[in-house]
């Protein structure tokens, strides 16, 4: 696997628990049982393997799922995070570094950047040279 992502960039310091969630990485859509759920509360957990991740689900359950790109949620147990790139391009995460991303764009084309963590609403604004990932 690697060396995995710091755990601050999963949750915020000082956080010991599901009583608080603010900061977290934002799931963007995860396939569960034969169904795509566009998601706005469910966050990733912690991470177990170079692409398996755990998530908290919306449902309050906590599972073990692989990060895709958008094209790929055709598999049950998968789920992807939305990046937004300093030109306004939406892009899906393909793989988490510590402090830099690999993605893929929705017209195929791939790349790595920086990355910073912003709730929605305040990502608007570009962020020169970063991609910008939504967080919960």
């Amino acid at each position: 696997m690697g060396r995995p992502i710091r755990k601050d960039k999963m949750q915020p310091i000082g956080d010991l628990g599901p009583t608080g969630t603010a900061g977290r990485i934002a799931v963007s859509n995860y396939r569960t049982g034969g169904s795509n759920t566009a998601s706005t509360t469910a966050y990733i957990v912690s991470q177990r393997g170079s692409n398996q991740f755990k998530i908290h689900l919306e449902d309050s359950t906590e599972v073990v799922y692989k990060l895709v790109t958008a094209g790929t949620l055709s598999e049950n147990n998968t789920f992807n995070v939305k990046a937004i790139l300093d030109d306004s391009t939406v892009a899906y995460v393909s793989k988490f570094f510590n402090n830099t991303v690999h993605y893929v764009t929705a017209a195929g084309n791939t790349g790595s950047a920086p990355y910073s963590l912003l709730a929605e609403g305040t990502d608007e604004s570009k962020v020169s040279g970063k991609a910008v990932i939504d967080v919960i």
